[in-house]
């Protein structure tokens, strides 16, 4: 059976499913091509307001495939770079997409995978899954942006353990430490996704669109940089059609209903 990416939809829901049960979920090129599209296609469907990325067969994803990196030790390095450029270009756009994009964990994200839970906005796994930036145990460093969204996210001491120490790490503690947003039962990780996906799909797109921009944007900008583009941003979104409904729904104690 060869690797795939499956799409399917649940209301207004793009499931994105890793399958490669041969090599428990492990990504390839064409795999990061068909994210890619997969999610330029949804980004101008109105019918699609979030995205959940999962793996089949109760695994997340085991990272990239061994063999296939022994076998481009043969190749110019320029065949690996190439490949690892593939893979990045879906960690930006999943990370720049308009969208809420939403990590369903079961099993285990190991290297790569976890590197792209990390690239989603949220996190839903499984109490009993397991995380391991698995690099440093192959004598290799990261990619897929692990060690930026790692170090974003945690204290240097935190980040540095995980990615040099190369240990498994459970859900929970990743939990407590605001990597993982939400815990569910083990096989209930792909429902509570959903189940948030459709708080997020009942939110005004405009409004979400801006804050991923803006919490993209804030590492690299000054204050008073930051200021000025939550400004705009907010005039902008007071003058969508959606602002009005918003604020009007909430003062008449309704249920707003958003473009």
């Amino acid at each position: 059976m060869t690797a795939e990416l499956q799409s399917t939809s649940r209301g207004q829901t793009l499931i994105l499913t890793l399958r490669n049960p041969e090599r428990r979920n492990a990504i390839d090129p064409a795999m990061y091509a068909a994210g890619v599209e997969a999610l330029s296609v949804a980004e101008s469907s109105a019918d699609i307001r979030s995205v959940v990325i999962t793996g089949s067969d109760g695994m997340f994803c085991s990272g990239g495939n061994l063999q296939r990196l022994l076998a481009n030790r043969q190749q110019p390095p320029e065949v690996q770079a190439q490949s690892i450029e593939g893979l990045h270009n879906w960690i930006e756009t999943i990370r720049t997409y308009p969208k809420p994009v939403v990590a369903a964990v079961e099993g285990a994200a190991a290297g790569a995978g976890f590197s792209l839970a990390l690239a989603c906005d949220f996190i839903v796994s499984a109490r009993n899954a397991v995380f391991v930036m698995a690099y440093s145990n192959v004598a290799l460093s990261p990619d897929g942006g692990a060690s930026w969204s790692l170090s974003q996210a945690l204290p240097r001491q935190a980040a540095t353990e995980i990615l040099m120490c190369g240990d498994r790490i459970g859900a929970e503690r990743l939990h407590a430490l605001g990597v993982v947003n939400r815990i569910a039962e083990p096989g209930a990780a792909l429902d509570a996704a959903l189940a948030l996906c459709e708080q997020l799909n009942a939110k005004a797109p405009n409004a979400l669109a801006s804050i991923k921009e803006l919490l993209g944007e804030a590492p690299q900008a000054s204050l008073t940089a930051h200021l000025g583009r939550e400004r705009d941003h907010f005039v902008k979104n007071l003058h969508h059609i959606n602002g009005g409904a918003g604020i009007t729904a909430f003062l008449e104690k309704g249920v707003p209903r958003y473009e």
